[in-house]
């Protein structure tokens, strides 16, 4: 399997996408055996997102999701 050389800037934008991910997986699962009308509102730490979106932005790839997600699958294919 083909692996991407990352900066260090594309690795940390990528890491912290997966914690951001990670994130929100655990957010929207963890009440799905309460009835609908009894769950709580998910919520996303937003110092989780602020990190990603600070990570792309210092890795230059804000606006450059095709350029991202490319990394990321050749980084971390089950992703």
């Amino acid at each position: 399997m083909p692996t991407a050389v990352l900066t260090d800037r594309e690795r940390t934008a990528v890491q912290a996408y997966l914690r951001l991910l990670h994130t929100v997986r655990a957010a929207f699962g963890d009440d799905t055996s309460a009835p609908p009308h009894d769950r709580l509102p998910s919520v996303v730490p937003p110092a989780v997102l602020a990190e990603a979106e600070q990570a792309l932005a210092a890795a230059g790839l804000t606006g450059n999701e095709e350029e991202f997600f490319r990394l990321l699958h050749s980084w971390c294919p089950e992703s």
